[in-house]
């Protein structure tokens, strides 16, 4: 109680929200159902399992380039399997118009991703209001994976990409180079997240947003071992460290774990005390292609903003 009367700080919305993502011309959700989801990338579609996806389907037959197949350890492998020719090394696909559309190559990962993860693209626009008239703005994308979101942002100025995969950082300035944005401001980081989030906050950096999307599980490009519940408030005391009260946003999400989105708010809540702005949380979800689509959950999310109404 003292604390939050010695100090503006961030309010913290406890009633969940849904951030809805909803298709576009080279991607689409065409139904789900019975733990399964058939979706639209470019000119090929594909099946993969969705647990989430608990009702039935809506159409009888589904047709598709391919469907991934899960394996017996319910923590991962499985196998694509192929009823058309599908490009191995991947196929390009284009999200948004103008000089800011952002190109990037889709693929049948060994995990059963597409290289990109479609449900974020509603963050992507979120961030961009956030920055909205801003050319100057200096972000920060820990977890980066292949770039999309990093491009997004790239439109407002210089961004600091971070993976810990060196394949994921190719792929991503693969992405920048299919894009036309190869020049734009950005640091391309092979990393640990943790250990780089930790020496900004010793060289005195400081950023205008921050995207986070950890995984589960991971290991570091020196094998450090990622736990998400071990190892995430520690990376968010860090974070918050590297903004300030001009600052724009932080934005979490969290896939496949047993969690609420009040609780990961609530760690935002904790450490973003003394800053202003605005706490909320919710459900990524993705909408069905046509009339009355349904709204397919996909992961959890936690989000700052320094605007008391932050959109979305």
């Amino acid at each position: 109680m003292l604390r939050r009367m010695a100090c503006r700080v961030a309010d913290l919305v406890t009633a969940p929200q849904v951030l809805e993502g909803q298709g576009w011309d080279d991607y689409g959700l065409i139904d789900c159902g019975h733990g399964r989801k058939l979706e639209r990338y470019g000119k090929y579609r594909f099946i993969r399992p969705e647990g989430q996806a608990l009702w039935s389907p809506r159409l009888a037959e589904w047709q598709a380039d391919g469907e991934f197949v899960p394996g017996s350890d319910e923590d991962g492998g499985g196998r694509w399997q192929f009823d058309g020719p599908v490009p191995r090394d991947g196929w390009p696909l284009l999200r948004g118009q103008g000089d800011d559309a952002v190109r990037f190559t889709a693929q049948c990962t060994p995990f059963r991703h597409r290289g990109f993860f479609p449900d974020m693209a509603p963050v992507w626009d979120w961030m961009g209001a956030q920055l909205v008239g801003r050319t100057d703005a200096s972000t920060l994308n820990l977890f980066g994976y292949t770039g999309v979101g990093t491009l997004s942002l790239s439109a407002h100025g210089s961004v600091t990409h971070v993976d810990a995969s060196k394949k994921s950082v190719a792929q991503a300035r693969a992405n920048a180079a299919l894009s036309g944005m190869e020049s734009r401001p950005v640091r391309w980081i092979v990393d640990d997240a943790g250990k780089f989030a930790a020496r900004e906050v010793r060289r005195g950096r400081r950023y205008d947003g921050i995207i986070l999307d950890p995984p589960k599980f991971g290991r570091g490009p020196e094998g450090e071992v990622w736990r998400l519940e071990e190892h995430l408030p520690g990376l968010i005391a860090d974070c918050r460290q590297l903004l300030d009260e001009n600052s724009r946003f932080l934005f979490l999400t969290v896939y496949a774990v047993r969690m609420s989105s009040l609780a990961i708010a609530g760690l935002l809540d904790e450490a973003f005390a003394g800053l202003p702005g605005r706490i909320e949380h919710g459900d990524l979800a993705v909408r069905e292609d046509g009339p009355n689509g349904r709204l397919l959950p996909t992961a959890i999310f936690a989000r700052w903003c320094r605007d008391e109404v932050s959109g979305g």
